[in-house]
């Protein structure tokens, strides 16, 4: 008659283990892909004003052959925004100036200038005397 009462195993649900593996799983390399293939839509699109979020879209998928779901998408231009990269305008994107500029590429170490070798002289070939072909008057 007496029912056995089972204990939940919380223990399951630790935060601190949680923490752990959320620590070694980034999720940030995804959205910076993102904002990548945004960075390129809105140079291509070159729209003074900035480029809807449909306008955008519709690039990718015609350029790119990409869709990005939806909230991937809002998170992406989220942190676009938040970093600087990105400029809300009414209900578009622009890009900020800093992130038109070309990333600047390292300066390659110079390297020691090798001495060159003297090119082995040439033989002179005869020149071939060419006949004279005689006028007939």
């Amino acid at each position: 008659p007496f029912q056995k009462v089972i204990q939940f195993p919380w223990h399951i649900f630790n935060r601190e283990t949680k923490t752990e593996s959320s620590a070694i799983e980034d999720p940030a390399p995804f959205t910076m892909a993102t904002i990548e293939l945004i960075k390129e839509c809105l140079l291509a699109l070159k729209d003074r004003t900035g480029s809807s979020l449909q306008a955008i879209n519709k690039w990718l998928e015609k350029e790119k052959k990409v869709t990005i779901k939806k909230h991937v998408m809002r998170a992406a231009l989220k942190r676009g925004v938040e970093t600087g990269i990105l400029i809300p305008v009414k209900a578009s994107y622009k890009l900020s100036p800093e992130a038109k500029k070309p990333p600047k590429k390292k300066a390659a170490p110079k390297k020691k200038a090798v001495p060159k070798k003297k090119a082995a002289p040439k033989k002179k070939t005869a020149p071939k005397k060419k006949t004279a072909t005689k006028k007939k008057s």
